[in-house]
This record gives structure tokens, C-alpha cells and sequence, in this order.
């Protein structure tokens, strides 16, 4: 692999505080073979290296490559026809999503991901039909469509084996509805639902596969406790302690979780966690809206980390994260878009911008609201350390892999920006710096964007073909789900009103729980 000089006016090595960065004026990062070698002045290593290519220019700013430490599909919800409705009823409005390909579905999230500079993404997959087989062969699809893009993958299939559709025993909710919708929705429900044991082996098929892969590695999804009896949790530590494998999980994402972790154990979903050995350093938590102050110290005595999705939180009326209060506490917290961001798209730097300003409580204490330099952070190393990469990626630092985004100056900055008072470089990056911005992005010290296009995937022609797939009518399969999706959602809501009321307690909430 050539080496490069990669130049910049500012090179922003790390976070290094709450408000401070190491920031380096006209500096450079030089690497060979995908390893940073060197970081320092420009003119200095330009002296001590030969490189093969040059990049950068003292208009561009240099930022280590950015993660979405929390992300599904492609084709977002809206596009399928789905509102943003609250989370338990979206689920119901997604049994009317068509189905398309996995392979361009992939790479149309990444390429959004990639033009705003991620470099890195958690890939946390949801259900698969067949055997452990026919799981992995659909899975790889995804998986080869980051490698053939150049992205870092961290990828996860979600785990979970009960209450696949409403927060209580399938079998129960589908009885209680209109017989012909309930055998439609049990016969859809059957074709998601494995064995525990099989979805054990698929994490183990694809950890032997992809478990040393340069930029590619497996960790294991816990898809929610609602999804997972605590048979369940016992396979997931298990799988954990044995390949050293991080796990990323969502908890108490609306309040209607948090009301169910206590009908099923009397207690908070975090301490059903401690419990069970998963509250740990290994232990990723998606969302969190609904910790309490004693799970949150629980989280940060822990050496737990949390994956904040502030749009996704907005858009589906899941309420705002107790983000300071994680802060506070000492919780390592990272930055995940979820389905999509406020824009539908998945525009980190637009994403970092909704962190920043969705936390700014009233008040003239600084001390209590989020700090650029805490966005970038959890945006770079903060999200790094979610995922097996994190002694690699997330600071341009010797040693670490050559991940890094050059982004325009002059779009930040022009036509004035002052710097000699209160603003500092990462200041203007988080509050200024666009996608239109986003010259070049590197992977492993690979140029995998540059000037608007990618190098190693024909953008263009992947979303046409992904667009002429979706172009004709709904398939009389998809026109059927279409249908069921109208049925269930009057008897989905009125599920969970029966819950906020505290009618329902059997079988729905217990049953299964322990299997």
C-alpha cells in the first residue's frame, strides 16, 4: 500500500478534554500501509518523509474519521411509507416495508455515512428468515457491501427470542386479535422466528468468518429486554466472555420499556442486566432515555457505555436522553444515527449539531450542557470504544490506523470566522462544518472518497439499480402485509394502553421471560 502526506491548515488529533483538542497548525499525518506513522508540522515531516501521494492543503482541516456507533438499514422508514410514529406502533406501520436488496440497500446508507465523514459504522442487524445457513449467506450481503465500499464494519444480528411484536407473548397477542388477521400475523411472526441455539451459531459463523478481517469484525446485539428471555441473556454473556466480544444493546428507549423491565422482574432493566453479569466494560447500551439517576451510576460504575441517538429519540417521540446526567456521571457516551437522522439521511456532522443544541438546558451553567469538544468525541474515539476497533481507530495518533476526513476550510470559515476570541477550531468544525464540505475520506489509508466521488463502488449506478427495484407495484406478498400492517395498529395501541393503564399484567409481560 503507498504511503501519504496528508496536510492540513488545522489537524485535529484528539479530544482531549472537555473543552481542549490537540490541535495542530499547519500540520500533517503521514502513514504507510494503513498505520499512522507520524503526526506533527507539516514542514517537519515533509523534511523526515517521502510520501508517495500528498493530500490536503493548508484550506483543509484534518479530523479523525467519524463513527456511527448505532445504525439499521438503507431504504429509511419514511421512504417505505412509514411516519414517524412512537416506536411500538412504527413497528407495526413496518410490516408494510417492501423488500429489496440487502447488498444496495447497504451501500446507499453508506454512502450518505461516508460523504459526512464516517468512516466506521455499528451495523446492528434485525431478523433474518431460515436456518443458520440462509441467515449468514443474507447477512454477507451486507457485510460485503461496507467491504466493497472501504467503510470499517462492526456488524451485529440481533438476538432475541420472545415477544417479537409487541412487548408480550406472540402467540397471546395474535389470539386476542380478529382470527384472520391474528393467523396472518402468527404466520409472519413463525417466519422470524429461530431457535436460540441456531442464532447462537449464526454470531459464531460469522465471528470465525470475519472475527480478524482488516475492516470487518462481529460483536453481538442483544436486540432489547423485552426480545430476550433470560436464557437468552445467559447465551449472550457466555458468547461474550468466550470471543471477547463487545455487545451493543437497546434499553429503555420509551417509557413503555422501562414499565415493562418492571411488570417482568420488579426491578430496573439496568439492574435485570447487573444481575444477570451483562452490566460490564463489554456492554454497549442504545438510547437510555428512561435510566433513572441510580441506573445511570450504575452504568458508569459498571465501565458501561451508552450509544446516544438524539434524532431517532425526537422523531419517534421517545423523549430527550438524560445526556448531561450520563456526562455528569462519567459515562462514556457515543453518537449513533439510528434508522436516519432529523433529515432522513445520514448526515453525521448534522447529527453532531443535534447532540450539541437538544441538550442546552436553560441556565448559565456552562458546566451542565454538552461542549463541541465532548460532541466530536463522542462522534470519534467515544464511539471507537463501542466497537472492537477501539484500540485502532477514533484519534490520529502513531500506531493508530489511517482513518481521517479531510473537510474544507473555506466552507467552514468563509467569508469570516474569527478564532482569537471564543471559538475554537472544534468549535467551527461541529457548529459549521457541512457534507458539501467532506473533500476526502480515507480508510486504513485508502482514499475511498474524494471531491464527490467514491472510488471504489459506482455510486450512481447502485442507487439507479436500487431505485428500479423498488420502481414497480407492491408484490401480492407485499400487498398482504400492507393490509396487515392497517389491521394490527388500532389493536397495537390499544395493547399499550391497556399497559400504561396497569391492566395487563398475564400473560403478556411474564410469560416467556424466564424460558
Amino acid at each position: 500500500m503507498a504511503s501519504t502526506l496528508v496536510r492540513g491548515r488545522h489537524v485535529v488529533v484528539r479530544v482531549t478534554g472537555r473543552d481542549e483538542a490537540q490541535v495542530i497548525e499547519d500540520g500533517a499525518v503521514f502513514q504507510r500501509d494503513g498505520r499512522i506513522v507520524a503526526v506533527g508540522p507539516y514542514a517537519d515531516l515533509l523534511l523526515r518523509y517521502e510520501p508517495d501521494e500528498t493530500l490536503g492543503s493548508p484550506d483543509d482541516v484534518v479530523i479523525p474519521g467519524l463513527v456511527n456507533a448505532h445504525h439499521h438499514v438503507g431504504i429509511t422508514p419514511v421512504q417505505h411509507g412509514s411516519r414517524d410514529h412512537a416506536l411500538e406502533l412504527w413497528f407495526a406501520s413496518l410490516l408494510a416495508a417492501r423488500g429489496h436488496d440487502l447488498y444496495l440497500d447497504t451501500l446507499y446508507s453508506a454512502f450518505e455515512m461516508i460523504e459526512s465523514g464516517v468512516t466506521t459504522v455499528q451495523h446492528l442487524h434485525g431478523w433474518a428468515t431460515g436456518g443458520p445457513a440462509a441467515v449468514c449467506a443474507s447477512l454477507e450481503k451486507a457485510i460485503a457491501a461496507y467491504r466493497d465500499v472501504g467503510m470499517r464494519c462492526s456488524f451485529s444480528y440481533g438476538v432475541g427470542d420472545q415477544n417479537l411484536f409487541v412487548y408480550g407473548n406472540d402467540d397471546a397477542f395474535c389470539a386476542s386479535l380478529p382470527p384472520e388477521t391474528g393467523r396472518a400475523l402468527a404466520a409472519h411472526l413463525a417466519a422470524f422466528r429461530s431457535p436460540l441455539e441456531e442464532q447462537g451459531e449464526v454470531f459464531e459463523e460469522l465471528h470465525r468468518r470475519h472475527g480478524k478481517a482488516p475492516r470487518t469484525r462481529i460483536q453481538l446485539a442483544p436486540n432489547n429486554l423485552h426480545w430476550c428471555s433470560d436464557r437468552a441473556l445467559a447465551m449472550l454473556r457466555e458468547l461474550s466472555e468466550r470471543h471477547a466480544a463487545p455487545m451493543h444493546m437497546h434499553l429503555d428507549e420509551t417509557p413503555y420499556q422501562k414499565a415493562y423491565a418492571r411488570a417482568r422482574a420488579g426491578c430496573s432493566a439496568i439492574a435485570h442486566l447487573e444481575r444477570h453479569g451483562l452490566l460490564t466494560p463489554a456492554m454497549t447500551l442504545g438510547h437510555g432515555v428512561w435510566f433513572t439517576q441510580a441506573d445511570i451510576e450504575k452504568v458508569a460504575a459498571a465501565g458501561a457505555r451508552i450509544c446516544h441517538n438524539a434524532s431517532s429519540n425526537l422523531r419517534l417521540r421517545s423523549g430527550i436522553a438524560p445526556l448531561n446526567a450520563f456526562h455528569r456521571c462519567g459515562v462514556e457516551c457515543a453518537i449513533g444515527m439510528d434508522e436516519a437522522g432529523i433529515n432522513d439521511d445520514r448526515d453525521m456532522l448534522q447529527e453532531m449539531r443535534v447532540v450539541l443544541n437538544v441538550h442546552r438546558v436553560p441556565g448559565m451553567d456552562d458546566t451542565e450542557v454538552p461542549t463541541a469538544a465532548q460532541v466530536l468525541r463522542m462522534a470519534t474515539e467515544h464511539g471507537a470504544r463501542t466497537t472492537p476497533f477501539a484500540a485502532e481507530i477514533g484519534t490520529l495518533e502513531p500506531g493508530k490506523a489511517a482513518d481521517l476526513v479531510l473537510l474544507d476550510w473555506r466552507q467552514i470559515a468563509h467569508p469570516h470566522l474569527a478564532l482569537d476570541h471564543e471559538i475554537t477550531v472544534v468549535d467551527a468544525i461541529v457548529h459549521r462544518a457541512k457534507s458539501k464540505g467532506v473533500r476526502t475520506v480515507m480508510v486504513a489509508g485508502e482514499v475511498v472518497y474524494r471531491d464527490g466521488r467514491f472510488t471504489k463502488v459506482d455510486r450512481d449506478a447502485a442507487v439507479a439499480e436500487l431505485a428500479a427495484e423498488l420502481a414497480g407495484p407492491r408484490t401480492a406478498a407485499e400487498q398482504a402485509r400492507l393490509r396487515l400492517s392497517r389491521e394490527v395498529m388500532p389493536h397495537v395501541r390499544a395493547f399499550y394502553a391497556r399497559h400504561l393503564d396497569g391492566e395487563v399484567r398475564e400473560p403478556f409481560y411474564r410469560q416467556n421471560a424466564r424460558a
